[in-house]
């Protein structure tokens, strides 16, 4: 289902709230903003000479991916796909330039709200809320999508498949947080606390709420670096490999054949 929820939130309230979303997401991804850059580095090189490239952020949040791939390629067509309309309610009322998708990702319905051919697919800190199953089903339809040449990058914590390394990986990921300091900014819990208390955001916290009462609680993807570059190369895509990494933060990268 893609219909929208209607709001009255202004541009400048959703900005309060998209800056609080960004602080308290650095708690638990200190590097976000390099894997944000990263990521828009990849897709920049990738689709050099595309003259209008078609991208979808998956799972794409309040759009803070998908802004700054605006920012970054302003002939590309960007469509972000998310079932959270709270966080798409904050999306769509302060960015523009952006198509906004209400749908599931575990789901077949969003295919009919995108074009049939894209050059590249992202995502952030999102698709680990898939099942394996659901996660190698997407792979699949990404890889029907894709262009030759196009690009699927996935930037999230992904686990190595070694419990040694794994216990490391956490460790360098805690280590880099201090040092940077994050990890006094605000929680995730505290975020939807205050949010579901802002008389602003009342008509979007109660469709929140409605809808995760109807999909209920998710089964994460326990799919490791190597078990997505699989399912990957399954779905078409010839190349794929971590192009950047700190700990068990990642940015996989895939390119269809």
């Amino acid at each position: 289902m893609t219909g929208w929820i209607m709001t009255q939130v202004t541009s400048d309230a959703a900005q309060t709230w998209l800056d609080r979303w960004d602080a308290q997401q650095e708690r638990y991804v200190a590097d976000r903003e390099e894997r944000f850059t990263v990521l828009c580095d990849i897709v920049e090189a990738a689709l050099d000479g595309v003259a209008e490239p078609v991208i979808l952020d998956l799972g794409c949040g309040p759009g803070s991916l998908a802004a700054r791939l605006r920012d970054r390629l302003p002939h590309a067509t960007i469509i972000g796909i998310d079932s959270d309309p709270l966080l798409l309610g904050l999306a769509r009322a302060h960015y523009t330039g952006i198509t906004w998708v209400d749908a599931d990702l575990s789901k077949r319905e969003w295919l009919a709200e995108v074009p049939p051919v894209i050059n590249a697919a992202v995502s952030t800190t999102a698709l680990h809320w898939l099942n394996n199953s659901q996660l190698t089903e997407l792979y699949r339809t990404l890889g029907s999508l894709m262009a030759p040449g196009g690009v699927f990058i996935n930037g999230d914590n992904i686990q190595l498949g070694d419990s040694r390394l794994d216990k490391l990986a956490e460790v360098v990921r805690r280590r880099r947080a201090e040092r940077v300091g994050v990890l006094d900014n605000e929680e995730w819990g505290a975020w939807w606390e205050a949010v579901n208390s802002s008389p602003e955001l009342l008509e979007l916290a109660q469709a929140w709420i409605e809808r995760k009462a109807k999909t209920g609680e998710h089964t994460e993807s326990t799919l490791t670096v190597a078990g997505q570059a699989d399912a990957l190369r399954a779905a078409g895509f010839g190349s794929v490999a971590p192009l950047w990494q700190v700990g068990d933060d990642h940015v996989l990268v895939a390119i269809k054949a």
